[in-house]
């Protein structure tokens, strides 16, 4: 019987799951490039996409569509091109990231985020804007009007608000439940507000792809520097793509037993065997256009609960 090599899995994955080149350029600017001081020349891109399959005209087309749609900024010198994230997406970018990292550690207090609108204080399109972000924060409708979560962040609520442009335009409460009162639990909430299954196959399905890729890390000889890197991304890549459909509910309102924090331990076990040759590939390709790109910073060695 043939033993899988790293470059086996590589190979498979890429072939039966291939990432979007646009999907990809933004898992690289998040995992790789944003420690690394957030710019990198269009030149070393390039090179980091190549491992992937992703050639020249196909980069410079999701790069261009990335800055139209405000995600990446572009800077000229000369002949040569440099991409960065601008400072009106950084905010979002750099959550959605931390989110990625952070230990599953949300514990629940009891209360819920309520946002009730009333009347004809927002316009169908605000309302409609206003729907869609806040089920890509985790919201659920709970009726008409209503949406609430068990966990939500003030400072990312207000931020969307602005984003949105209806500041001031809805009530914004916090509800607990009265003792005094015979009422059903706000715990319940949770099952008619979400439907948490899709998330769950998400993550049942990440793991059915990269258990494997964990015990041949464990089990065969070191891997090259490149391979690290292809390695990390497509992990980071699979597993940005349901974690950050995941709600974000506090750990006591989730099922037992809940795949997202088996999941998680998977995505940290491997990074912590790949992120350091990851690195020298990184740093490699950045200072073949930039000698002063400068190494990863210090909240780098904090994902996954610490690297070091």
């Amino acid at each position: 019987m043939t033993t899988m090599t790293c470059d086996d899995w590589i190979a498979h994955f890429l072939a039966t799951d291939p990432p979007r080149s646009k999907s990809l350029v933004v898992t690289i600017f998040g995992d790789a490039v944003v420690p690394h001081g957030g710019m990198v020349w269009l030149g070393s891109l390039i090179n980091l996409l190549e491992p992937f399959g992703v050639n020249d005209r196909l980069l410079r087309t999701s790069v261009f569509r990335l800055a139209q749609e405000g995600w990446l900024g572009a800077q000229r010198d000369g002949r040569r091109s440099s991409y960065a994230i601008p400072a009106e997406a950084m905010a979002r970018f750099s959550r959605a990231y931390r989110r990625i990292y952070a230990p599953l550690q949300l514990h629940w207090d009891g209360n819920w985020t309520l946002l009730l609108s009333a009347g004809g204080n927002i316009t169908p399109a605000e309302r409609s804007a206003l729907r869609k972000e806040l089920l890509w924060q985790g919201y659920s409708m709970i009726a008409p009007g209503i949406f609430g979560h068990p966990a939500a962040e003030a400072d990312v609520l207000e931020a969307l608000l602005g984003r949105v442009g209806v500041r001031g335009k809805l009530y914004v409460c916090r509800a607990s439940t009265l003792p005094q009162v015979s009422a059903r639990p706000l715990s319940d909430m949770v099952a008619e507000g979400w439907d948490l299954s899709d998330v769950g196959a998400g993550y049942q399905n990440f793991m059915r792809q990269f258990t494997p890729l964990l015990d041949l890390l464990r089990g065969q000889p070191a891997i090259s520097a490149q391979q690290a890197f292809v390695v990390r991304s497509l992990l980071i890549h699979a597993y940005r793509r349901v974690q950050l459909h995941d709600p974000q509910l506090p750990v006591e309102l989730l099922p037992d037993p809940w795949p997202g924090a088996q999941a998680y331990e998977l995505a940290r076990d491997i990074y912590r065997l790949v992120f350091a040759q990851a690195e020298d590939f990184i740093m490699a390709t950045l200072r073949r256009e930039d000698e002063q790109a400068p190494e990863a910073d210090d909240s780098f060695y904090q994902r996954f609960g610490g690297l070091r």
